[in-house]
């Protein structure tokens, strides 16, 4: 093939963009110890360790990493007030069930669940690589939290060492303050209104629980909840999940949620009519 110099400056001029800071960063490093030439050498050096380090990242299989992070920071929650309970062993049970896990990648989320609750498990070690690769991915970056909320609303409510653990969650996925509120008061009203549900609790208490899931008030518009709705179902749709990440083993929790939002859109259109 002909050598093509646009084509070949364009390219270089591309991957000057993409790794400019790491580019100045070096140079400035080779400016102070070398003078022009060590600026020269240093910006190059930049530019080889920033691309070596975004292929490494690409190389890594997100789901594979979003699985691995799934239950061993599910371990962790679990054993943050001190003793695992039944409840919470019994929730990562659930789970596996939900993904139709085979006997041997049963066993492996059973090996890292258990890593999760050593005293030695590195937590940030483990959500480090997962944050760099769901950095873009905002939509399955959100489920991963909801999944560790149940986790830790498995035994009841969030107790405060389980809750320090998920605001360190957030804190290294990039995931804001008020976001974590806002999803725990959700992930509660999901979890309340399915369990009203199955107990077959007054229908004005089920659709209190409705309006939270969605993440509106009772007094919200019409307009206000079906955007609401479409905002929710937008974030847990399981192909659009999947295609972002979430490994494929999880998308009946996906359906699962989105089932629960459709739902609970269902009845508050049934009450408004």
């Amino acid at each position: 093939m002909a050598f093509d110099a646009q084509e070949a400056g364009a390219q270089l001029g591309s991957g000057v963009k993409r790794y400019s800071t790491s580019i100045l960063l070096g140079a400035a490093v080779g400016l102070f110890s070398g003078g022009f030439w060590g600026l020269i050498f240093g910006g190059f050096v930049g530019y080889l360790i920033s691309r070596a380090l975004t292929k490494a990242v690409a190389a890594v299989n997100p789901q594979e990493a979003f699985f691995k992070a799934t239950f061993s920071v599910m371990g962790r929650i679990a054993k943050a007030d001190g003793r695992v309970t039944e409840d919470e062993i019994q929730f990562a049970r659930n789970v596996m069930t939900q993904m139709r896990l085979t006997d041997e990648r049963k066993r492996e989320a059973i090996d890292l669940f258990t890593q999760g609750k050593s005293e030695d498990f590195e937590f940030s070690k483990t959500v480090k690589p997962l944050a760099i690769l769901l950095r873009h991915r905002p939509t399955v970056k959100l489920m991963f939290i909801e999944i560790q909320l149940q986790a830790a609303m498995a035994d009841g409510e969030v107790s405060a060492p389980e809750l320090k653990i998920i605001e360190e969650l957030c804190h290294l996925l990039e995931f804001g303050t008020d976001s974590v509120e806002e999803v725990i008061a959700r992930v509660k009203a999901q979890r309340d209104f399915y369990q009203h549900g199955q107990a077959g609790v007054d229908a004005a208490v089920l659709l209190k629980d409705a309006y939270a899931v969605l993440g509106v008030d009772e007094s919200a518009s019409d307009a206000e909840v079906k955007k609401a709705y479409r905002r929710q179902m937008s974030q847990h749709h399981p192909d659009k999940l999947v295609s972002k990440g979430l490994p494929e083993e999880m998308i009946e929790l996906a359906k699962e949620k989105s089932q629960e939002i459709q739902a609970a859109y269902e009845r508050i259109k049934t009450a408004r009519k």
